[in-house]
């Protein structure tokens, strides 16, 4: 994802990121896409962007619309990535912004955390969200906030008839792996979590949250959890 953005910021010719997957069919983000415009933005995003308050850390930041667009707005806004060269973008744009990894920030409070296009997916697996979950809690300041966004994605195991084609029971349906490749570019093949409403819903409340819905449309949706005071 790096190199993509990194190539699109300098040379503006688009090209295509590949997501594979072991159990669904190829996706393909067009590198333009992760540099859109806030009009360009889906509403979630938007809603999102717009119910950020105080000091804000973007998780995830990636070519760094969303930061970009906050600033310009003059909110208190940072960014963390693992990506160097989505990092080293985000310098160059005089963002700020740091190599690192989520669950290896230290004692920081914030008022609002990003997590955007799928964020809460570092997660890897539903059976580590509610770890998740309680890092990010810690990393609130008082009457701060999540903002995220998922997708309840089981329709994508659902037949012509309305059934399903896997045992919904054997694990978690949202659990995902996907490799990530780009011009001859591969990554490693990683975890990433898709969650329903109410199941991150559940979750949230079990540590300490509440929760609500915020938008949804189609399989996705917003929600914005705070700290129960």
């Amino acid at each position: 994802m790096g190199q993509a953005i990194v190539d699109y910021a300098k040379s503006k010719v688009n090209k295509d990121i590949i997501v594979v997957s072991e159990i669904c069919d190829d996706d393909v983000i067009p590198s333009e896409y992760l540099f859109r415009t806030y009009d360009e933005m889906p509403k979630i995003e938007q809603l999102a962007l717009d119910r950020c308050t105080g000091k804000i850390l973007d998780v995830g930041a990636g070519a760094g619309i969303h930061a970009n667009y906050l600033l310009e707005k003059g909110a208190d806004v940072s960014c963390i990535d693992i990506s160097e060269l989505s990092v080293n973008h985000l310098k160059e744009q005089k963002i700020r912004a740091r190599q690192l990894n989520f669950f290896n920030l230290e004692e920081e409070q914030y008022d609002t955390l990003l997590f955007l296009m799928n964020g809460l997916g570092i997660a890897g697996k539903l059976s580590n969200l509610e770890f998740t979950l309680l890092k990010a809690k810690s990393h609130l300041a008082k009457n701060g906030k999540i903002l995220c966004d998922s997708s309840d994605i089981k329709y994508l195991y659902e037949d012509d008839e309305g059934g399903y084609w896997i045992d919904l029971n054997a694990g978690y349906y949202g659990d995902f792996r996907f490799q990530m490749l780009y011009d001859g570019h591969a990554s490693d093949w990683f975890d990433w979590l898709y969650v329903d409403f109410e199941t991150l819903k559940a979750t949230a409340e079990k540590v300490g949250f509440e929760v609500e819905l915020i938008h949804e449309e189609d399989q996705h949706y917003l929600a914005e959890l705070k700290v129960k005071l």
